[in-house]
């Protein structure tokens, strides 16, 4: 599966999975940035990333990390 800059809760979810100790709140977005392009199967152009999207992404973790709990 491909993911895109508007897949938030999927990047969220590969996020928690591939950072479970993190707290998501604590990462910087530029930070955060570089570990979404590199996760597998992100096709995404990475230039076409927002705050926005950053911050959709940053609360599906979260939301996430929650669930886990």
């Amino acid at each position: 599966m491909e993911l895109r800059w508007d897949d938030a809760e999927e990047i969220g979810e590969a996020l928690a999975e591939a950072h479970p100790t993190v707290d998501p709140l604590q990462v910087r977005f530029t930070e955060m940035h570089r570990w979404i392009c590199g996760l597998p199967g992100f096709a995404d152009d990475p230039s076409r990333s927002s705050e926005g999207a950053l911050e959709r992404i940053q609360m599906a973790w979260v939301e996430t990390r929650n669930e886990k709990e």
